[in-house]
């Protein structure tokens, strides 16, 4: 019976801390809604009294800025120092971080609202291979794999394909893109097109790829949106792609300023 109460005693602090956490992310954040807060960890007692945390973490869906509506953003806060009593007054601006992570990821119904990429009906994303957008077919299997493990964690190849008007017809095109980060700015160059659908394509004449391409090529700024530190890293998945990027010795004052980089 004891040990029930302790256990319900120490759930109850973790979370109302947890509720003062959320409370001040989104004021700090500049966030519509609380965002989810866990603190890792058993018991949350001997982590409160020593006033130092292995792992935060907190994380939000459908998060809007500017033109984005549905972003999902996600933090990871570790080596967390919070005085218990500042937890529980609410004074949480202090809190030193030791090593705080950021993921954010953009959903392709997103990204379509982004202009010139508004040009493009049913936008849909897929992974590519570096390889296969930079040449092609062109390239042997050996070269290919060098190319795509170029230890660049900063750039990725993207399948972007959607219908467009081609001389009054209405055609689904498959664009081949280099997604790149540069400082805070996602950048999608497109380098070959392609009509058809997955079963056959066919390669587009040089003369329509000209006209086509400026379609799917779009910069976007991460540095205006929460929960993403500088990003370093990117990644494309079925539908949407997801940046990556960690800062250190911050404060939570700081993260709003870190994030965003």
């Amino acid at each position: 019976m004891l040990a029930g109460l302790l256990v319900g005693a120490d759930f109850a602090a973790a979370t109302y801390a947890e509720h003062t956490v959320s409370q001040k992310a989104r004021e700090q954040l500049g966030l519509s809604q609380d965002p989810a807060v866990t603190i890792h960890g058993f018991p949350f007692a001997t982590q409160a009294l020593a006033g130092e945390y292995g792992h935060i973490s907190l994380s939000a869906d459908g998060v809007g800025v500017q033109q984005l509506r549905d972003l999902s953003v996600r933090a990871d806060l570790h080596d967390v120092d919070a005085p218990l009593s500042d937890l529980t007054s609410g004074n949480v601006s202090d809190i030193a971080i030791g090593r705080l992570t950021g993921e954010i990821t953009l959903k392709a119904s997103d990204i379509a609202g982004v202009a010139p990429l508004t040009n493009i009906d049913d936008l849909s994303i897929e992974p590519s291979s570096k390889a296969y957008v930079l040449h092609g077919e062109g390239v042997d299997d050996e070269r290919a794999a060098q190319i795509d493990d170029d230890g660049d964690d900063s750039s990725e190849g993207v399948r972007l394909s959607g219908k467009v008007d081609v001389a009054g017809e209405r055609i689904e095109i498959f664009a081949f893109a280099m997604i790149e980060l540069e400082g805070t700015t996602i950048r999608i160059t497109p380098h070959r097109l392609q009509f058809g659908n997955d079963q056959e394509t066919t390669v587009v004449p040089d003369e329509v790829q000209q006209a086509l391409l400026p379609n799917f090529e779009a910069d976007i700024n991460a540095g205006e949106m929460p929960f993403t530190v500088t990003p370093t890293a990117i990644r494309v998945e079925s539908g949407s792609l997801t940046l990556h990027g960690e800062a250190r010795d911050v404060t939570f004052a700081g993260v709003a300023s870190a994030f965003g980089g």
